[in-house]
């Protein structure tokens, strides 16, 4: 089966812990030339802030801008949405992107996705990716895992949605906090095929 050309990603982030995950993840979706519509909830926001002193304004229009001026990029590259725009194209299926990440993922994101309510934008794009059988990876930060946790999400696995713990290995043997946060960013990044010389290859320096 041949994959699709991903153009187009939904990045979505939520109110729990892993903002430099997402922000390295940004980074490389542009440095690949791939255009994000970018949601982000009222407690991502704050998450953002205390982490790693990320500012996501709470106009989108005003976030847009920042962070254009941020990657040197063009608004056409990189568009925020507010959770109530639901004219923004993430929120139909006649005009949905190639794919979604959201990452982080709290766990009411996820009881949000896997139940259907689509209250607001974030939700409501998760649900489309899902009917119109776009690839959706989920990256949740939680520990320990409650049941409902769980069965939340083996429920979406089963709708062939993606979760991704964000996990580091140590084969890798990584020598900062910046290259165990790579290697998850390379693992999201595998699983839409979108080129990245962030990690090496298991078995590549055998076959060197």
């Amino acid at each position: 089966m041949t994959f699709p050309t991903v153009k187009t990603v939904t990045l979505a982030l939520t109110g729990a812990s892993g903002m430099p995950y997402a922000r390295r993840l940004l980074s490389c979706l542009l440095q690949a030339n791939i255009r994000v519509w970018l949601l982000y909830s009222q407690a991502a926001q704050i998450v953002a802030r205390q982490e790693i002193n990320w500012h996501l304004p709470t106009s989108a229009k005003q976030c847009t801008a920042a962070l254009c001026a941020e990657y040197a990029v063009d608004p056409s590259m990189l568009t925020v949405f507010g959770r109530d725009e639901w004219f923004a194209p993430p929120a139909s299926g006649s005009n949905p992107a190639d794919a979604m990440i959201i990452c982080p993922a709290s766990m009411g994101c996820v009881a949000a996705i896997a139940a259907g309510t689509s209250d607001h934008l974030l939700e409501r794009a998760a649900d489309v990716s899902i009917k119109e059988n776009r690839p959706l990876i989920i990256v949740p930060r939680e520990t320990p895992l409650s049941a409902i946790h769980l069965e939340n999400m083996l429920k979406l696995s089963r709708l062939g949605v993606c979760i991704l713990p964000p996990v580091s290995a140590f084969y890798q043997h990584p020598k900062s906090i910046e290259d165990m946060i790579d290697f998850v960013v390379a693992r999201i990044l595998d699983q839409l095929r979108i080129p990245h010389q962030l990690i090496a290859r298991w078995g590549a320096e055998n076959n060197s």
